[in-house]
């Protein structure tokens, strides 16, 4: 029998109380599901206003009621309808499992999974170059040179991947992946450097690596340029002894090794952070450099290597994207991929997991916008839209709490990632 007195539950002897963990769940899952539904809510509003049959029903709402109301729903299914069709293809999948199973052959699923297996293949650098940005959050640094980090590993990568000759694929290919990896964490590791040394900002430090990155890559790879072929401008391609192989001969299936090394390196991130000592120092940086100075930790040493891990992430989108689909380096390479990292970042919390999660959804609209586009006219400016909806609706919560009338967050504060200009 109990009575008013008797002592409430202790809190629990690792972590926050119940309610706070609660919370943290609701904002970790909750809030990105909702952010991405109502992205795409907003993205449905501005295809329906760029289209100008639906405009003028609407102008005429009176005239056809229903009318009115069945286009605008078709006009916007039709829309989705294709960019999932040509991200994902479930229906198609499911038909082929059907026809696989009655005995029809396998080729009508090997072709059905053509838009999952490109979603997939788009997503891996993204699931790369995020956790080079993830990583550099974590110690507590920006690093926003992603960009020119994936183009030094890839050139390094198609380097090796065309100049040496002669040596069979497993060799070859290693020695063409651990180069892309060194260039991406030299390039990286030099501004950790500076930081440790000088006390130069890594993000002034970093957006000047990739100047000189993409101005070097520019001299490179120019007609008649030390890498370039003598009439484009791009550098011969790979040797196949260099390939990252691709796992099906379905045509226009890109799908390659390179994801299932990508899920390894989440793990690997994840274990590293989470379960090691180094990733235990590293936060420990993150959250107060100076607390981790007086309790023993090397942190110039810790800035380098924090940096250099993360360069070599990003080095390693740069590589897997050279050896396993383009198989050669042009002028332009990343296409703004390093710069995509940082909200892939913002958007997956920082965590291995949320980066992986966050990925695969920007590799899913990125694919399913080009189908988008052909088949229902939709711009692929309007998926653009979506993710930076997505990235802005995560880093204000607020406004989504505001929409959904979701109680507060927790108050307690959370881990710091970022200093200042000045620190």
């Amino acid at each position: 029998m109990s009575d008013s007195t008797t002592p409430s539950a202790p809190i629990e002897a690792r972590g926050a109380p119940p309610e706070v963990k609660n919370t943290r769940l609701r904002d970790a899952i909750l809030y990105p599901i909702l952010a991405v539904f109502t992205a795409l809510v907003i993205g449905a509003i501005l295809i329906l206003i760029t289209d100008k049959q639906v405009v003028n029903a609407w102008l005429n709402f009176f005239d056809d009621p229903m009318g009115t109301l069945r286009l605008t729903w078709q006009t916007v299914a039709k829309a989705y309808g294709a960019m999932f069709e040509g991200s994902l293809n479930i229906g198609g999948i499911l038909r082929g499992i059907g026809a696989a199973l009655r005995g029809e052959g396998s080729r009508q699923l090997a072709i059905a999974l053509v838009p999952l297996s490109e979603s997939l293949t788009q997503a891996v650098p993204y699931i790369f170059a995020g956790l080079a940005v993830a990583f550099a959050f974590q110690g507590g640094l920006f690093n926003i040179g992603g960009e020119g980090q994936m183009l030094v590993g890839a050139l390094c990568s198609v380097y090796i991947g065309f100049k040496v000759t002669g040596m069979p694929w497993f060799v070859h290919l290693p020695l063409a992946m651990l180069a892309g990896i060194a260039g991406g964490a030299i390039w990286a590791g030099i501004v950790g450097a500076l930081k440790a040394y000088t006390g130069a900002h890594e993000v002034i430090n970093t957006i000047m690596m990739n100047w000189i990155a993409i101005s070097l890559s520019t001299w490179l790879l120019k007609v008649g340029g030390p890498l370039a072929r003598p009439d484009v401008p791009v550098t011969p391609p790979v040797l196949p002894t260099a390939w990252i192989p691709r796992l099906f001969d379905t045509p226009g299936n890109r799908f390659h090794a390179g994801f299932f090394l990508a899920l390894f390196v989440v793990w690997l991130i994840w274990w590293i952070l989470y379960k090691s000592t180094l990733g235990f120092q590293i936060r420990m940086v993150g959250a107060n450099a100076k607390a981790a100075k007086y309790s023993g930790v090397n942190v110039k040493r810790m800035w380098i290597a924090i940096m250099a891990i993360s360069g070599s992430l990003a080095g390693m989108a740069g590589m897997v994207q050279t050896l396993a689909v383009d198989r050669w380096v042009g002028v332009g390479f990343s296409s703004g991929m390093g710069f995509d990292a940082i909200a892939l970042a913002l958007l997956g919390k920082n965590h291995p997991v949320g980066v992986l999660l966050a990925a695969l959804l920007f590799g899913t609209l990125k694919n399913g916008a080009t189908r988008m586009q052909s088949v229902a006219q939709i711009p692929v400016d309007i998926i653009t839209i979506v993710i930076a909806l997505v990235i802005v609706f995560i880093a204000a919560p607020e406004i989504i709490r505001a929409i959904y009338r979701l109680p507060k967050a927790s108050t307690q504060e959370g881990p710091v990632f970022t200093k200042g200009w000045g620190s």
